[in-house]
């Protein structure tokens, strides 16, 4: 039976307003499993026994955390399953493309965020949770970055866009079944804060004027070449309320997990 990998990346360390972030990974994964939700995808598989959990990276101990992040995704990937990576700010995106690249030489990021996340460096710090897909362009660690979502595009956002050539489609702009022409393996990097902030309000960088829940299970169903790994992040439970953002990145973890085995060629059920 084919399964899915699930990764914890409890790092904040980068995030430029709000800690937080570390604490989602063990919050999403008791919703995960809470007897309370179904533990079907909508596309038609039971996730019950489709994971195999690593934990999550320890960072008390000594050491670079982004060496630990690569190697530990890459020691993850090793079990030949498809990874979604839980943070974590959204800074973790770069190591773990990282260790994705040197398993997929032809590789599409579908990135879905109220941000775009690429500034050149955010207060002097090139690894800020605002700047990784400048590092991971910079080091093409992808062919081609489509971003989706976006709502706080400035002058210097837009001179990166065309540095990197970036496929953007602005939320001002985003239509009821986008289709997009996908061609080579995909990662989704999917940030909680895509989301407005009515249906997703534990996050630190609130952004009204965003996606329903419903349109960004849209976006990952609509996805039809191999999804090969994923992250969910920014998730700050210390924002939530009744845990309703931990249910909402649940939730996304099942549809990616089941688009997962779908684009794979996995057995429905």
């Amino acid at each position: 039976m084919s399964k899915i990998s699930l990764l914890g990346i409890p790092h904040d360390g980068n995030s430029s307003w709000l800690r937080g972030a570390a604490e989602a990974p063990p919050l999403i994964r008791r919703e995960l499993a809470s007897d309370a939700y179904s533990s079907w995808s909508e596309t038609g598989f039971d996730l019950s026994d489709r994971f195999i959990d690593h934990g999550d990276i320890d960072f008390t101990q000594p050491g670079n955390p982004w060496e630990r992040i690569e190697s530990e995704v890459g020691r993850a990937l090793d079990a030949g399953h498809p990874l979604i990576s839980l943070g974590g700010d959204h800074a973790i995106s770069w190591p773990v493309l990282r260790a994705v690249r040197r398993r997929h030489p032809s590789l599409t990021i579908l990135h879905i965020d109220a941000h775009p996340d690429i500034y050149h460096a955010y207060g002097d710090n090139p690894r800020s949770h605002t700047s990784p897909f400048a590092r991971i362009m910079e080091e093409r660690l992808a062919d081609r970055l489509i971003q989706i979502g976006l709502r706080t595009i400035n002058d210097h956002h837009r001179d990166q866009f065309r540095r990197f050539d970036v496929e953007v489609v602005e939320m001002r702009h985003f239509k009821e079944g986008l289709r997009l022409d996908l061609k080579t393996p995909v990662y989704v990097s999917m940030d909680i804060d895509a989301l407005d902030p009515a249906f997703a309000p534990g996050i630190s960088h609130r952004e009204p004027g965003g996606f329903t829940t419903r349109q960004v299970i849209g976006l990952i169903q609509g996805i039809d070449q191999p999804i090969v790994a994923a992250d969910v992040v920014e998730y700050n439970a210390s924002q939530d309320l009744s845990n309703q953002t931990a249910l909402v990145a649940a939730k996304l973890v099942k549809e990616i997990a089941g688009m997962m085995l779908q684009t794979n060629g996995a057995t429905v059920g």
